[in-house]
Formats: C-alpha cells, structure tokens, sequence
C-alpha cells in the first residue's frame, strides 16, 4: 500500500465509521492538507509480539504506509527507547476527536505540550494561531520544528518539560496535551484563560475537556472518549522501572488467602465502561483476563507487592487467590459493586475537577456525585 492509497483508505474508513465530526469541518480539510506522511519520520517501528522491530520507509515502503495508515485507532510507534515506545504519532481517529473537543477559534492562542512528529500542532494551526508546542526532548523537538518550517511555519517550537506549559507566551485561549497524565498540571490551568479549554489525556484511557472557571481558580469538565494513551515521558520511564509484571510481584509475596469468587468475569474482559470505573476507583490496578479450557482467568497486581489470581475450574466455580499487604480482589469486587450502586454510569458519565492544591473524578454531577481523590503528585 502506497502512502497516498493508505491516506484515501483511512479517510474512507472514518468516514464509514462516522469519526469526521460534522461541527468541525475544518479538522478533515486540515487532515487532506497536511497528511500523516509528511510529518512521520522514516523509521517507525513494529509490535512483532514479543519486541519493537524497525520498519523503514526507504527498504519497506508498503511495510511503512501499513503501519502509518493502516487502521484508524492504531498509533505509529516513531520512538523506542531501551525497548518502551516513548513517541508516537497518535491515532487518526484520536486526533481528530481530540481537536473537536478542543473547540478552536480562529485567532486563538494555543499551546501543545507534547510536539512529537509536530502534526498535531500543525492542524491546528489551521485553525487558531498562533500556535505554541514544547516537548522535553530535544531531538524530537528539533525534527519536529523542521517539518514545521516546511509545512506550519506559524509554530513555535520549544524544548522543555510539558508539566511546566511555557509561561512566556501565556496566557492561552486552548491548550491540549498528546500524552496521557494521571493529574492535570496546575501550570497548565494557571496558564489558560478563564472560559479557556484544556483538553488532554487522563488516566490511559481516555480524554477529557475541562473549562477554566471564571475565577481562575479551578477547572472542570466531562470525560469526551476512551483510548489509551501514551504516559508522560518521565512517567513511562518510571513505569518502565518500577512496575513489575505479575509473576515478579506474586514472587514477592507468598499467597496468603484462597476463596470463592462469585462475578462472571466477562464483563472485565469486555465492557470498557466497567473498566474505566475500575480504573478511577483502583487507579494503581493493573489486570489481564484470558480464558483457558476450564473458563475465563485474571491476573491482578498493583506493580509493587500485592497481587490476586482469579483461576476458573473444572466446575465452572471460580477462586481469589490473593497474596500481600493488599487484597486486590476484594477491592476489585467493592469497586465493580459500587460501580453497579450508581446505575454502571458509562464512560461519559465521569469528569474531573483541578484545583490549585486537590484534584478529583467525579460521576453524574461535579457537585453532588460521588468522588475520587486523585493522588497528590510525585512533584507537580
């Protein structure tokens, strides 16, 4: 598949699935003038199933438009650093989504925290201007502000920590994120205008579009979609550290209780407005479901020390078995029960609220409906 075959199949396969948003029409114009193509670098990389393996444009040019176009929820994976993905030229379907949600006006001020190949920023200088990105790595950065020059001369390009925005341009009239954060920088609601709209990432699975209050002190909005995403650079380093998988945490520690388990599994597996309670509930949970001859299994650990397997038998019974200083399988079970107490609000039903010195997710109503404290940040 050439690139230019992979660009009309795309654009037909959203418009199939009804993903051009009808109040944005600048967004699909955007996209047919400034293709992923002209912002990807030569090299990309593959998921062979077991590691990244390099795909170039100049030996394998229908092996590259595969992995630019080849669907529109999949993410081109252009970084790989000691073998984590660490930058990607995010989905079609998502950026499009995400620019809806941002709602830009011409002549608007705009910050990007997240440069990456800088496509995102260059569509959406079609629309609002001008247009600032930062990215903390300075090599991306660099290449990114390249294709800028040639494509979307009216973004500035900086190096520097997204956490922090770029105080010097502010304030701003939008402001969007590319990558995924488990708590909105204060920096970034500081920065943005009262009435003012912040859309990005939050919690690896989806994004939401918070208003600046009229007072400058807060910000608040409804979760717009689900998706994963790609963590902070310093994050998913981290994560990359200290997280174990299961069997390095169940090594840990000993199994310590055996009991019935009662909840047909399936829904874990597969109703994503289950699992996205579960993760602003259990946000350090960490779980796979699979099934083998005798039914479906989990596999719970929270990347520390404590750990639950959920193990179907012949009987078609299933056990908890659970070991650590935590028992995650109990906390599963009042999580999805409380789930089920509110009615199994749906994705859409949640939002988030920032506050200088607290952040929350919420369902149903910012101001009356049950609440998750967010954790205070390892350094905000």
């Amino acid at each position: 598949m050439s690139h230019l075959a992979g660009r009309r199949r795309l654009a037909r396969s959203m418009e199939q699935r009804g993903d051009w948003p009808a109040r944005s029409p600048w967004i699909r114009e955007a996209v047919d003038r400034l293709p992923r193509d002209l912002f990807a670098p030569d090299r990309l990389w593959r998921w062979d199933g077991t590691a990244y393996v390099p795909v170039d444009r100049g030996t394998d040019p229908e092996g590259w438009a595969d992995e630019l176009y080849g669907d529109p929820d999949a993410a081109a994976v252009t970084q790989v650093t000691g073998g984590v993905a660490t930058s990607s030229l995010s989905c079609q379907a998502i950026v499009v989504d995400m620019l809806d949600s941002l709602r830009p006006e011409p002549g608007q001020r705009l910050l990007e925290l997240g440069t990456g190949t800088g496509w995102n920023a260059a569509l959406a200088s079609r629309r609002a201007g001008p247009v600032t990105t930062v990215d903390v790595d300075a090599s991306l950065a660099e290449a990114a502000r390249a294709r800028l020059a040639a494509h979307a001369p009216g973004v500035r390009t900086h190096v520097g920590d997204g956490a922090r925005g770029v105080p010097e341009y502010a304030p701003y009239d939008r402001v969007i994120a590319t990558y995924a954060v488990d708590r909105v920088p204060w920096s970034w609601v500081a920065q943005t205008v009262p009435g003012g709209r912040i859309v990005t990432p939050w919690g690896r699975l989806g994004h939401v579009a918070l208003t600046v209050a009229a007072d400058g002190r807060s910000a608040g909005g409804w979760i717009q979609g689900l998706a994963q995403f790609m963590p902070a650079r310093a994050t998913a380093t981290a994560r990359a550290t200290v997280e174990a998988d299961f069997t390095t945490v169940r090594a840990r520690s000993p199994q310590e209780s055996e009991s019935p388990w009662k909840r047909d599994l399936t829904p874990l597996r597969d109703d994503w407005d289950l699992v996205f309670a579960l993760r602003v509930a259990l946000p350090e949970l960490r779980f796979t479901v699979a099934p083998d001859a005798d039914g479906l299994n989990a596999w719970l650990h929270d990347g520390i020390s404590s750990w639950a397997m959920l193990s179907a038998l012949p009987d078609a019974t299933t056990l908890a078995h659970q070991g650590g200083p935590r028992r995650l399988a109990d906390e599963l079970d009042h999580a999805w029960e409380t789930w089920t107490r509110l009615g199994t609000p749906s994705r859409f039903d949640y939002g988030l609220t920032v506050e200088p010195d607290r952040q929350y997710a919420w369902a149903k109503n910012a101001d009356t409906g049950p609440r998750w404290d967010l954790a205070p940040p390892e350094a905000d």
